[in-house]
């Protein structure tokens, strides 16, 4: 699954692609960034590689399947 991250006055979003198998473990990562009972959000992506975003500098957060409905092109 993708999971994108819009992190307040960063140009870009923080992006990371994780097994769907974790999908539970990181709802509940993300409830307990965003309910205040933990400061720093912490995701690990596929390639094992650790993304920390501070909890308080979270301003919207994506979860989508990684096989999602992906264009390529100018098709409608």
């Amino acid at each position: 699954m993708d999971v994108r991250i819009g992190v307040t006055q960063a140009p870009r979003e923080v992006t990371a692609e994780i097994p769907d198998d974790e999908r539970d473990r990181v709802k509940k990562a993300i409830d307990a960034a965003l309910s205040g009972a933990s400061d720093t959000l912490w995701l690990e992506d596929k390639r094992g590689r650790l993304i920390a975003v501070p909890a308080a500098k979270i301003a919207y957060i994506e979860i989508g399947s990684a096989d999602g409905d992906r264009r390529i092109g100018f098709g409608g």
